[in-house]
């Protein structure tokens, strides 16, 4: 199957990112949230996003009108019944997950691909809340989508291959570069680089250099475009912190454990950027 037209559950910074480059890239797209307040906050993110490509002339100001006027918003469902494809983006919490793949399962075509861009959540598990879970696969974009290049496509244990193909080369033609992966917690790149990050933070809490000289060791010892914990902020050390404790659950490995630092910090209401203060202040 050749996506044309994209149905997406989330106006959130990922959501709305994914929205942004299937527009760009000539992809009809319908966008739905709960709310009108949060589509709308996701399409002035969407404009903020393609007015700074037209300011640094990597994109004609017609182009950008016309990628927008490929996106349609809604609350209902309804509104993407004929997409190729259905990319769930909200919240990592299993009840809303389900709800969105049941009622997905019973709006789109019986022939339409299901997918979820989860970061941590099994695959397999997921697709158990949808009909014919031979059409569901994870399509997993990275933050900031506009940005990042990488598309994990994970194959859970009845994704069918026509699905896990149309899943790749829908990744491609939106611009990014997809690897395969099967269905594991945290896939590839975050199984590896969460532990890195709590291994950062473990450093720092003993005191062996300072956040600052941790960043900037990794930085230019290892080429990181961002020190790991300036990252974890980035990320939210709340997300971080169970991120590693789903992942210590579901490996059954110890090695996963949070860092105490992580808990302290969260503990005291210190998320990282979205609170104004982490391992880094950001309240200037």
């Amino acid at each position: 199957m050749t996506v044309k037209k994209l149905l997406v559950a989330g106006a959130g910074q990922m959501g709305a990112g994914i929205v942004q480059v299937s527009a760009i890239a000539g992809l009809d797209v319908v966008m739905i949230d709960v709310a009108d307040e949060f589509i709308a906050r996701g399409m002035a993110g969407i404009e903020k996003g393609l007015g700074r490509l037209v300011d640094k002339g990597r994109m004609e100001a017609a182009a950008r009108d016309a990628a927008l006027a490929r996106i349609t918003t809604s609350t209902d469902m309804a509104a993407g019944a004929d997409a190729d494809l259905f990319i769930e983006a909200a919240p990592e919490v299993m009840d809303i997950k389900e709800d969105l793949f049941a009622r997905a399962s019973v709006t789109l075509r019986a022939d339409a691909i299901i997918a979820t861009n989860t970061s941590s959540l099994s695959v397999t598990r997921l697709a158990a809340f949808v009909t014919n879970p031979a059409r569901f696969v994870g399509i997993h974009f990275f933050n900031p989508v506009p940005v990042m290049a990488l598309v994990e496509v994970v194959k859970g244990i009845e994704t069918g291959d026509e699905t896990l193909t149309a899943a790749r080369a829908f990744a491609e033609a939106v611009g990014k570069t997809p690897i395969t992966v099967m269905d594991s917690p945290g896939f590839v790149v975050n199984r590896i680089l969460f532990p890195m990050i709590n291994e950062a933070a473990r450093a720092f809490a003993e005191g062996v250099a300072s956040a600052a000289d941790i960043d900037t060791g990794m930085k230019l010892g290892t080429n990181w475009p961002m020190g790991p914990l300036a990252l974890a902020d980035l990320v939210g050390l709340d997300t971080t912190k169970a991120v590693l404790e789903t992942f210590e659950r579901e490996l059954s490995d110890a090695k996963y454990r949070p860092a105490e630092i992580l808990g302290e910090l969260v503990a005291a209401g210190k998320l990282g950027r979205k609170s104004g203060a982490g391992f880094f202040d950001y309240a200037k």
